[in-house]
This record gives structure tokens, sequence and C-alpha cells, in this order.
């Protein structure tokens, strides 16, 4: 029997999509639309339940929402559990329409047993975008191994507000930083085949991290002008650029507008200026939040025709609202045709991925892979030392070390909010008895961790041949000072203190950082902040170690210590980067891609303010604080030391549709070899609206040995000077650009001028986004 033209791989997907669809009842169109968890399809045992299946799958279905990680089921299960589920939608099934599986993987397949890299905001303070892709082609692997098809990462939100609890899931506050590392991911994840990649899915567009008072799901104020060239350019550059094949929309709302039902950016900004050709996904219980949250919907009828027409194509995490989808059809209120397009470019993500040729996967293939030595790289390359008077590297020979904090021995406080043992523990408050599955066993899920990452104590303790001593000092969140007794008493045994402080990260009410979990001082949590006051009262050196998830103020503190150092959440080679940081094995050379404030009043604070944002007319600073941040956006030391020299800019003139080369000498002056990340930034004044006093425009991060010299080369195109006018065009203006090259945005070695000259250029469609970098 001939088959039909939609199973034909020969024949052009746009074909085989136009052939499926008109096969398709209504109700088969809707079930693409749609999705269910992982958990939903599993028995008591943990098993595939066809009585479920029969129940949840009987038209088909969209995707599968994360069948490993709301599960617990290992690499092997968990593919053996998705190819039931694709069989059975492929036999049991009238069409035989296989599901997309997809899982969260900001910093690895968030599944068990695999390896947990460092947390985002960790991969942007390495500055090389390279080890980013290479990292994601890693996941991808990974993924594709167990049967999974799409990734709800990355993040792309612009975080110029740290007290907003998802700070640690981005890549800081620079857009063109954040565009770098986002495209990378996304060609790492996506790969040159998507047959064999992953589909990359960039969130939350858009503006999610402007919110009101820090808060998330707070509305955004975000002008017109701000939204385009700060929070939309990290997204555009993934479409263009990197050809991402999925979008998630944002839980806020800009100017009245929920973006899950805003039209004008899912539909005409997303796809029509921008071009993006693939699927939109709601983040998980978005739409019904138009009615529940935003009040914009009087039920979740009205919030699945919202969704719909203003271009969500799939409900996640489980279908709610867009059940309702077929009657809204029936009752003439939306009409088939806007189901069809939704549907039209699901089945054309399934069909571009080759799952109607190879819907299953090798279960004795199954297996996440140990990238550890990856991790390692990565994590030592995110290292930021904030501040050293010497004190570091320490001595391996030193006679006596005291250990002390919350931090220290943790392994859990590791880990960020979308690693596998942190994210799971939001199940547990979910009503699984009422599924018939049972919950996860939050120990045993810990207990296997903790046998393979060693804490920071423990790796420590492995690189000294001194006395290690060991105090907890108090909890994350706690306000008893029981512990300070015995932290301070150790401290005056030993010769240097190292104080692990910072943050529990995740969703749970325990939590000090991740999603929902805002902060409203950027102090340090409980009384972390006594316990570094009273434990450096022992007037012994110490080094200050901050495990976070944003920037805190450390005004209070910063001159008390004799060094810190930043490592966020690095995942489960943390401990071990870091010491090999502290003791020399490593030179740190991480960068901030974000802005430590002093004080939580200074709210905003970042690198690209305009000129009335830095100072005001008559004074500059404020009444009662310094208007400059403790620690600048691109700052972080090294055991080295760099000298800039000789800058170059060829040509100083070009027209507004030129380009021109930046060059500048960087010399290792010091005795030992060390990474040093050069930072272009450009400003201009007198343009036709006001601009930044400088905005990162290129960064290379380069190796030198003692004594070498290296010349790094930025070739920039006038586009990348584009900026939208007073008309809302995006535009080239003639004008005197100010071009400064540094080690962070207020550390400006060398500067120089470009002029641009001739008519005023509006760019229509393609752009160049990006500086080249190289060195010789």
């Amino acid at each position: 029997m001939e088959r039909e033209p939609y199973k034909n791989p020969e024949l052009p997907v746009d074909i085989r999509v136009w052939d499926l669809l008109k096969r398709m009842t209504l109700e088969e169109k809707v079930a693409q639309l749609g999705t269910v968890w992982g958990f939903e399809v599993l028995d008591e045992n943990k098993k595939f339940s066809r009585e479920k299946a029969e129940k949840l799958l009987k038209h088909g279905i969209g995707q599968i929402t994360r069948p490993g990680g709301s599960t617990n089921l290992k690499p092997g299960e968990m593919a053996k559990f998705i190819n039931e589920i694709q069989r059975f939608l492929i036999e049991e099934t009238r069409l035989g329409i296989p599901a997309i599986m997809h899982e969260e993987c900001l910093t690895g397949c968030m599944c068990l047993e695999a390896t947990m890299f460092p947390q985002a905001i960790a991969l942007a303070s390495t500055w090389d975008p390279e080890l980013i892709e290479k990292m994601a082609e890693k996941i991808r692997e990974d993924m594709r191994k167990v049967g999974v098809h799409q990734g709800l990462a990355p993040v792309l939100d612009v975080a110029r507000d740290p007290r907003w609890g998802r700070t640690e899931e981005t890549y800081g506050e620079s857009p063109y930083l954040i565009a770098k590392m986002g495209t990378a991911y996304v060609r790492g994840l996506q790969g040159d085949n998507i047959k064999e990649g992953v589909i990359a899915t960039v969130k939350h567009f858009a503006g999610y991290s402007s919110s009101e008072g820090g808060k998330n799901w707070a509305p955004a104020v975000i002008s017109e002008r701000i939204l385009r060239e700060i929070f939309l350019f990290p997204f555009e550059c993934a479409v263009r650029e990197a050809g991402v094949l999925s979008v998630m929309n944002a839980y806020n709302e800009i100017d009245g507008v929920p973006c899950a039902s805003s039209r004008k950016l899912l539909t005409e900004i997303l796809r029509n200026e921008i071009g993006f050709e693939g699927i939109v996904v709601s983040d998980y219980s978005a739409i019904d939040m138009l009615r529940a949250y935003h009040k914009i919907a009087v039920d979740k009828k009205e919030a699945a025709k919202l969704a719909l027409e203003a271009g969500i194509d799939i409900e996640l995490p489980k279908i709610d609202c867009y059940e309702y989808l077929k009657s809204l059809v029936q009752e003439g209120i939306i009409s088939e045709k806007l189901i069809d397009e939704a549907v039209s470019r699901v089945l054309k993500i399934k069909f571009m991925l080759g799952l109607f040729e190879k819907p299953y996967v090798d279960v004795k293939n199954a297996r996440f892979d140990d990238h550890r030595d990856l991790a390692l790289e990565i994590a030592r390359k995110s290292v930021v030392l904030l501040k050293n008077d010497g004190i570091l590297p320490i001595k391996k020979d030193t006679r006596r070390i005291a250990i002390i904090g919350p931090c220290a021995n943790s392994v859990r406080n590791l880990m960020g909010d979308y690693m596998y043992p942190a994210h799971i523990e939001v199940f547990t408050e979910l009503d699984m008895e009422s599924l018939k599955v049972p919950k996860p066993n939050i120990n045993e899920i810990m207990d296997h961790y903790k046998s393979r990452i060693p804490t920071i104590l423990e790796a420590i303790k492995k690189k000294v041949r001194g006395e290690v001593l060991y105090a907890k000092g108090c909890g994350i969140m706690d306000s008893s000072k029981e512990g300070f007794k015995e932290a301070i008493e150790i401290a005056k045994k030993s010769d240097i203190v190292i104080l692990a402080v910072g943050d529990k990260s995740g969703l749970t009410r325990d939590c000090t950082s991740g999603e929902t979990r805002d902060s409203g001082t950027l102090e340090l949590p409980g009384v972390q902040k006594d316990l570094i006051i009273e434990v450096t009262k022992a007037g012994v050196p110490t080094v200050l170690i901050l495990v976070t998830g944003r920037p805190y103020s450390l005004k209070d503190v910063v001159d008390k210590v004799n060094a810190i150092v930043e490592i966020w959440f690095p995942g489960e080679v943390g401990g071990e980067a870091l010491a090999d940081v502290l003791f020399g094995d490593y030179n740190p050379g991480g960068k901030l891609p974000i802005t430590f404030p002093r004080s939580v009043g200074q709210i905003p604070v970042y690198h690209y303010q305009k000129p009335s944002g830095t100072m005001s007319y008559w004074w500059k600073d404020y009444v009662d604080e310094n208007v400059t941040p403790l620690f600048s956006f691109g700052h972080g030391l090294s055991y080295t030391r760099f000298e800039f020299s000789n800058l170059r800019i060829e040509p100083e003139t070009i027209p507004t549709a030129g380009k021109f080369v930046v060059k500048v000498d960087v010399k290792n002056i010091g005795e030992i070899e060390g990474d040093e990340v050069v930072q272009l930034y450009v400003g201009r004044e007198y343009a036709s609206v006001t601009r930044p006093v400088k905005e990162l425009k290129g960064f290379k991060r380069v190796s030198l040995k003692p004594g070498e010299k290296k010349t790094v080369a930025f070739v920039v195109h006038a586009d990348v000077l584009a900026f939208y006018d007073s008309n809302m065009k995006l535009v080239v203006e003639p004008g005197t650009f100010k071009i400064m090259v540094g080690s962070s945005s207020e550390d400006i070695k060398l500067s120089g001028e470009l002029r641009v000259i001739g008519n005023r250029r509006e760019i229509i469609g393609k752009r160049v986004f990006f500086t080249n970098e190289y060195e010789k």
C-alpha cells in the first residue's frame, strides 16, 4: 500500500505539513498544541501506564514535559519510558504523530546523573563564548542520547536589578555580552543539523527581568526604545545569528499588556519584524495567569483565545486552557485557520527534527557522559577575584586554616535553581498522591550527589598539608548566632580564615536565590553579615568566598576582609575549582557580568548609564551614598599584572556604512601565566537622542605567559554603532565616537576617537550585530 505523503521523507517539509494537516480532526489539531507532564503517564511503580496514556494521549500530543526531570528516572529508564510513549503515539493513535520531548537545560540536562555545569551568571563570568558553545554541544549530545528534542534554555533576560531572584539564571546586565553568550549556547545546542540537534528555547520574551521592585512576575515599566535596544537585542541576535527555533514568553506585563497576550510582541515584532520562524511555547502556566494573575481573562477559555491570537503555539507544562480551543472554534469565536497556523508550525518542527523517521532512541546507548573536566574548566574560568591585598594565593603548607560559613561544607549550596537536586525539591510541594505517583525522595537524591561532589571544605582538605579546622557559624537564613562562638574560637587558633557565605538557590521557601526568591535589601541573608564582622574581629587574615546568585551589598564588610572571591553557583566541581584558585594552581581571570552596587538604593546601576544618570547637574553623589558601584561591570583581578599599550583605530574616519579596526597590545608584566579579558567600549555625545556614556561593543579573553605580548584586534562595522532615533528608526548617525579599551568598564586603559561621516543611514532588515575579535 502506498504510504501517505506526510510519511515520505523525500518530500519537502511544507508539503508534508500540508498533507498531514488536512487529514487531522479538530481534536487532533488541538492535541498538538498541548503537553502532558512525564509523571502523568507513569504508574505507581514508575512505569509507563498504558491506561493513563489512553486517556491523555488518545488524540496525540504536541510535547511531553520533562520525561526525566519530573520523574526521577535514570538515563536508561528515561529512554525506555520515552520510547514507550512514542510507540503508543505511533501505533495506537490514528495518525501516528510522535511527540517532542522537552527538558530544562540551563546548566546541563536537568535530569538525574547529568553533569551540572556552573550557573548561567557564572558562565557569563568566563567571558568565553566559545567555551559556552562547547558546553552546549555536550548538553545536546546527552539529551539526544536519552531521546530529548527540545531544551528550555538559554535565558536571555537582561538583569539590571539584582533584587530579582532569577538574576542567577542570566548572563548579566550587558545586552551585548548576553547576546554573544546566548547565540553561542543556541549554536551549540541546535548544532549544524537539527535532525541531530536539540531545539533551543530562548526566554523570557520580553522584559521579564525589569520588573517593578525586582519582584518576580511584576509589571515591567519599559519604554519602546529601551525595550528594543536593551531587552529585545539578545533575542534578535539569537534569531538572526543562530537561527533559534523556539521562544518562550515572559510572565510580566508591559504597558498593561501581559506578554502572553501581546500580539504586538509575539507576532508583529517577533515574527514579522525579527523574522522568527519557529514555535512559541508558553512559560509554565502563563496562559492561565491571564485569568488568575493578570485579571484580563474571565476564564480559562478566554485566556486560551487571547494567548493563541497573540501567537503562543504550545501550552506548557500541560494542556489546561488550550483544551477549550475546540469549543472556541465550534462556537465561532476563533477560526480553525488560527488553529491550523499554530499546528503547522508545530508539525514543521517535528518534521525538521526527523521524528517521523527516527522516533525512538537506543536504550543501550542511553547515558549521560561525564563532563566533569569541561565543567571544571568552566568553573575555574568563572571565578572572579574581587579584592586581594596580596593574601592570595595561600601557601599549601600554611600551618592551620579555619574554614567557616554556611556554604563551606554544603554540596547543596553549590547548585543553582535549575540544577536537578535543587529544582526537584519543588515537586515535594505538589499533590503527587492524587496522580498516584510517588514523590521524589530528596534525601536519597542528595545522598547520590554528595557521594560524588566534594564541598569547599573537602576540596581544600585535599589541597593542603596543614591542619584544617571547620565551623559552620550559622545557617543561610537562620537568625541564630549560637554558632558564632565556635567560629570565632577556631579563627583565633588559625593563621588564615576562609569564610564561605552566600545563598541557597531554588524555588522553595527556604531558598534565598532563584525563581520567586527576590531580595528587598541586597543584604546577605540571615545573620551572615554579622558572622563576617565578628569573625574578622579576631584579627586573623580573612578570605571571603561568595557562593551567591546575585551581587550583594558588601560595603559594610569589604574593608574588613583581605580578599573577596565570587564563585556564584559553580555546580558539581565548584569546590575543586575554588581550591585551585585559592592555592595558586589556577590564576583567576573571570570578570563580573553584572555590577555590584554599594547599597540597594543605587538600583538600577549598570555600566551603560546615560550622562544624566551618572551625576546630577549640581552634585555627583547621593546625600548618603557614593554614586559609583562597589565593583564595576567587567571587574576582576588576577595574580599577575597586564599592560595595555599602542592603541590604534584604523581608519579614524569612516562612512555610516563603513567599518574600522581597533587594535591594542596587551602584555603580561607579572611572573605567572594568566588571562586578561580585553574589553571594548564605545560612547558618543551630541546624537539626536541621548546615548550611554559607554557601552560594551566587543571583548576577547586572552592567555599570556610571563613577558608575553599579544595584539588584540576588534573589527567593528558601523551597524554596531546603531541606535533608535527620535522616530524609532534604527539608524547610524554621523558624529564623533569615543573608543575605549580596558580591563573593566571603569578601568579604561586607553581611549581615542572615531569620526563617522556622511548621511544618516537607516538600517532595514539585515544588520551586523557583533564585533569580530582576534588575537595575534
